[in-house]
């Protein structure tokens, strides 16, 4: 449930972002009639990702014996690869993503409604393919309760609530440290995900070391390796290579990811302003930054 929980909380949050992004420079520009068409782009978007989780879970079952689990170990595999680049370009991207959004709605309001449907399906649609891949491989890598499915749906009701509040500026919202933070748990669920895969592979394909365990307690499952599966993804049954991949993989990328960028002057501190008054431009850019001490 916390795994699912975390992806769809950070990778919905950061859709709410964009489209709260996008929804003000439009209101602030004086072109509230373009909403219509932003939001006709976001909806689709959205569509396409649940239409492509809906694929790999087809996929999945149509697959002959053995190959569900090499298809769900490959997949494993390539949803850590793009959650892995996704927390390294968000880290270095908070700070200029209202920027670069606003250029390319000034570029989209030019060219016409159509335009700006195109740059919203293409802002959320990244975010939603992406969400579903990595979801699918935690969910093929949890329990097949009903957890997990709850925290997919708290995490996006949360992500809802949070860009609505950030958007009519009820709260004001750290916007780096939230996704220092959220990256973080993302690096762990990722390397719970990444051995998962590794264990399909181990167990089909013949790599080394699919006996040689760590330890395993499969036969005694309880609350805690249940818990320790959810949370850090560590199995009740870890073969060495397993374990050794998963503390690499870990320890190298919270190095990096943790290891921080020179910013001089900056601050994390960032909100999005709301939408009263455009037309005086008062409210500064989109996204808002104050210098602490």
């Amino acid at each position: 449930m916390l795994s699912t929980f975390l992806i769809s909380l950070r990778e919905g949050l950061e859709a709410a972002l964009i489209i709260s992004i996008l929804i003000a420079y439009c209101v602030k520009s004086g072109r509230k009639g373009s909403l219509k068409f932003l939001w006709s782009g976001a909806a689709t978007a959205g569509l396409l990702a649940l239409a492509f989780g809906a694929l790999l879970s087809f996929t999945s079952t149509q697959l002959p014996s053995g190959g569900e689990e090499l298809f769900a170990g490959a997949t494993s595999i390539l949803a850590v690869i793009m959650v892995t680049i996704m927390v390294f370009w968000m880290k270095r991207s908070a700070r200029s993503i209202s920027k670069q959004l606003q250029g390319k709605v000034d570029t989209a309001l030019s060219l016409g409604n159509l335009a700006v449907a195109t740059v919203a399906f293409l802002a959320v649609a990244r975010e939603g393919l992406e969400t579903s891949l990595f979801l699918y491989a935690a969910f093929k890598s949890a329990s097949h309760d009903s957890a997990p499915f709850a925290g997919l749906l708290l995490g996006l009701l949360g992500a809802s609530l949070l860009g609505v509040l950030m958007y009519r500026k009820s709260i004001t919202f750290n916007i780096s440290r939230f996704f220092r933070i959220t990256g973080v748990a993302l690096i762990v669920v990722a390397a719970g995900v990444l051995v998962h895969g590794i264990n399909d592979f181990q167990s089909l394909v013949n790599l080394p070391g699919a006996k040689s365990f760590v330890w395993n307690f499969q036969q005694k499952s309880n609350i805690f390796t249940t818990l320790t599966d959810g949370t850090f993804g560590l199995s009740g049954s870890m073969t060495v290579l397993q374990l050794f991949i998963y503390l690499i993989y870990l320890i190298v990328t919270l190095f990096w990811f943790l290891k921080r960028i020179p910013t001089p002057g900056f601050t994390d501190h960032q909100s999005i302003p709301s939408h009263q008054s455009p037309e005086t431009g008062q409210n500064g850019p989109i996204l808002s930054s104050s210098k602490t001490t």
